[in-house]
């Protein structure tokens, strides 16, 4: 397969504003919103500003308490490996993720904000150096997202930054999960090894696991990222045999096309242990992979996108075992993502982000 080219991923983006606030019709509260937050995150960044450097580590997000238990740990283990440089922060790209957990949906409500309120606080308080760290699985959809964030900072997509500061402040970027297929020491062999090393008492029961991770919809398949769910499965099975890697969201990779693959390979019976291939074990793994019950199985329509893979492989003659563990709690697995960080450390930053909206102050 072609290798990604990462730093190639940031040419042709288009600008977005990724504002969060609720969709409303009245210009002011919309604008009292975003007033409203990017107060919250200046004070936060101002309270916290102890270097000249940032990192952001940018996660989907979620609503569930051992997902926010996750990310508290994974900042926790950024600040101990970079803290002495670098001040860490979290944020969410998804707003309905941000809006679900202020409002407390599944636990106690949390405050979490997106990139762009993040870099733009950086920005007021003129960080030198600024690197957005991607908590993303592959380089898709949501990668690409993270990407028009920094395009849209470091273009003044606001025009109330100081121009001179923006030609000069250092971005980097540090590369989702699986970024590269190709050449020693790859990302997805190095996952590979690492879920197996975790998956070793399932390998030793002869259980079949199987990875439940997002993908895109092909209108959707951001630089043809869906290919690295099929190379991860091809990876783990150099392995072991039994590994497979579906999805909810790329096409002829759900649970029934991974029901078809195992049953090709002759594993007609016999126990499915269930992870969620995600940075955090948040909706897609409570309800997608774990859902139980009636509401999670329809009997006239087993394929159905709406039953659970619990249930689904319940009911196609195997012993189904959910495991809520998501990839930022596996310290192998985290170490993958460290290292991108530790590589757009030693990066000389991204070229050719900086384009003035304001020609005539150049």
């Amino acid at each position: 397969m072609k290798k990604i080219k990462f730093f190639a991923l940031l040419a042709g983006m288009a600008m977005a504003m990724g504002l969060t606030s609720a969709c409303s019709d009245d210009d002011d509260v919309t604008t009292n919103n975003w007033t409203t937050y990017q107060n919250a995150v200046d004070s936060q960044v101002q309270a916290a500003k102890k270097h000249d450097k940032a990192i952001l580590l940018v996660a989907f997000g979620s609503t569930w308490q051992m997902a926010f238990d996750a990310f508290d740990a994974t900042k926790a283990t950024y600040e101990q490996e970079f803290g002495d440089d670098y001040d860490i922060y979290l944020s969410f790209s998804s707003a309905i993720c941000i809006n679900r957990a202020a409002a407390g949906e599944n636990t106690t409500p949390r405050n979490y904000y997106a990139p762009n309120f993040w870099l733009h606080a950086f920005g007021r308080s003129e960080y030198n150096e600024i690197l957005v760290q991607s908590l993303q699985v592959i380089p898709g959809e949501e990668f690409n997202r993270v990407i028009n964030y920094i395009k849209d900072f470091a273009n003044n997509y606001l025009g109330d930054l100081d121009d001179e500061y923006l030609s000069q402040v250092t971005l980097k970027l540090g590369s989702p999960l699986l970024t590269s297929a190709e050449g020693d020491g790859n990302d997805v062999d190095e996952a590979a090894a690492a879920l197996y090393s975790y998956c070793q008492a399932q390998v030793n029961n002869g259980d079949v696991v199987a990875f439940m991770g997002h993908g895109n919809p092909d209108n959707y398949d951001s630089y043809k990222a869906n290919v690295r769910y099929t190379e991860l499965e091809e990876s783990l099975q150099r392995l072991y045999s039994k590994f497979y890697v579906g999805t909810v969201d790329m096409p002829d990779n759900y649970k029934n096309n991974v029901y078809d693959r195992m049953q090709a390979d002759g594993v007609t019976d016999g126990t499915v242990q269930l992870y969620p291939l995600m940075s955090i074990a948040g909706d897609h793994a409570h309800n997608d992979l774990a859902g139980e019950g009636s509401d999670y199985w329809d009997e006239e329509d087993p394929d159905s996108e709406e039953n659970s893979w619990y249930e689904y492989f319940s009911h196609m003659g195997y012993t189904a075992e959910p495991n809520l563990t998501g990839l930022l709690s596996i310290p192998a697995i985290l170490d993958i993502w460290m290292q991108h960080t530790h590589e757009a450390v030693n990066s000389e930053g991204l070229e050719d982000y900086y384009h003035s909206m304001f020609p005539e102050a150049d």
